[in-house]
């Protein structure tokens, strides 16, 4: 066999390698792009569970903060109530004490009329002897209504003392109301004083004087 006849078996065995090559070329880019496709779809994935954490945390995070912006208020609000509060014991006390000075007063008033010679006794008071012909007239005496509104005027004072001081232990407000069992502690023999002339007390909420229904019988 010559070589001219062995040249096209040649060719062909050429031709057939370079098809094998080409295939398996294309199988592997085949392969190849199958894997990149997978790898594509997996990228894709963790893309979509980064960006669902971001806004799950995002949203954590707003939610957190407004929750810190509600409690940043509430505390302004709460300091500012017991700010409030401070203001308003400091102002029962500042009562208390001007309703004791009043008190003390009105006491030191009555004392002075049950001293005047032939002043008609309080209730339950001894009277005071008048004085002998001997000695000079002194002025003239109140008369026993006088006397009567002067004792009841003390009474509302004492009162509202004691409502001040009720008031201020028992951390209460400027309109709170009381009854007469409130007050008994602080007051002497555990009552509320009556009104030497029959009247009716009306005890009033905090912060506003008691009254008696005589008129004439109300403290200034």
């Amino acid at each position: 066999m010559n070589l001219k006849s062995l040249l096209p078996w040649v060719v062909v065995l050429g031709l057939l390698i370079g098809l094998g090559w080409l295939y398996a070329m294309s199988q592997k880019q085949e392969v190849e792009l199958t894997m990149l496709r997978e790898d594509s779809q997996q990228l894709q994935k963790l893309r979509g569970e980064i960006e669902e954490a971001s806004t799950t945390r995002a949203k954590a995070e707003s939610e957190e903060l407004t929750r810190l912006r509600k409690d940043s208020e509430e505390l302004r609000r709460l300091r500012n109530e017991v700010n409030q509060l401070r203001t308003e014991k400091q102002q029962l006390a500042a009562q208390v004490q001007k309703a004791q000075a009043q008190a003390q007063g009105a006491q030191a008033q009555v004392e002075a009329l049950r001293t005047i010679p032939g002043q008609p006794a309080l209730p339950g008071q001894p009277a005071v002897a008048a004085p002998t012909a001997t000695v000079r007239p002194g002025p003239t005496p109140s008369n026993p209504e006088q006397a009567q509104a002067a004792a009841c005027v003390n009474n509302l004072r004492l009162i509202d003392g004691a409502k001040q001081q009720w008031a201020l232990e028992k951390q209460k407000p400027a309109g709170a109301l009381l009854t007469s069992a409130d007050l008994a502690p602080y007051l002497k023999s555990n009552a509320v004083p009556v009104c030497p002339a029959g009247g009716v007390y009306t005890l009033n909420p905090v912060g506003v004087m008691p009254i008696c229904n005589i008129p004439g019988h109300a403290a200034k």
